[in-house]
């Protein structure tokens, strides 16, 4: 009852971090049963959303260190954006893979604390002050977090992009 309505939002989260679904789907199993197992030391109720936002991460994190092999982001047609109109032209159509390639690369260059606070932004749509919440964190040190994360996220595509 608990993480049932919040996992549409925990695949999503893990699905952007990890960048592949079979894993996303394995870190989200793998962070309910966490939540299950310490349930009973949750000490604040009301920071249930945020506990179990950082167990997610967490294991994403461990995913990420045990990952050995190379991996291809499949992108299936549900996760084209509504209202999306595919490039006309094969160039129009290479110019913007090339650009998402572009994206995903840069996004896999960041750990995952800063690509867990750029999901909840910018794909979530929570506000800096929802992050705070969840992070048990003051406002402030979420907007910094996100400032930095946007930043780093530049560098990265800076990088790719040479």
């Amino acid at each position: 009852m608990l993480v049932a309505p919040r996992l549409g939002r925990l695949l999503r989260l893990t699905g952007s971090i990890l960048a592949n679904e079979a894993d996303a789907s394995d870190a989200v199993q793998e962070a309910c049963l966490r939540a299950w197992q310490e349930l009973p030391r949750l000490r604040d109720a009301d920071s249930f959303e945020a506990w179990l936002w950082r167990i997610a991460v967490n294991a994403c994190r461990t995913a990420l260190r045990s990952r050995r092999r190379s991996q291809i982001r499949e992108i299936a047609i549900e996760e084209m954006p509504l209202g999306f109109d595919p490039p006309h032209s094969a160039r129009a159509l290479d110019d913007h893979l090339s650009q998402t390639d572009l994206v995903e690369r840069a996004f896999r260059r960041l750990d995952p604390d800063k690509r867990a606070i750029l999901v909840l932004h910018h794909i979530d749509e929570r506000s800096v002050t929802d992050i705070a919440e969840l992070y048990s964190i003051p406002t402030g040190t979420a907007k910094w977090r996100l400032f930095s994360a946007r930043k780093a996220f530049d560098r990265a595509l800076e990088v790719e992009s040479r």
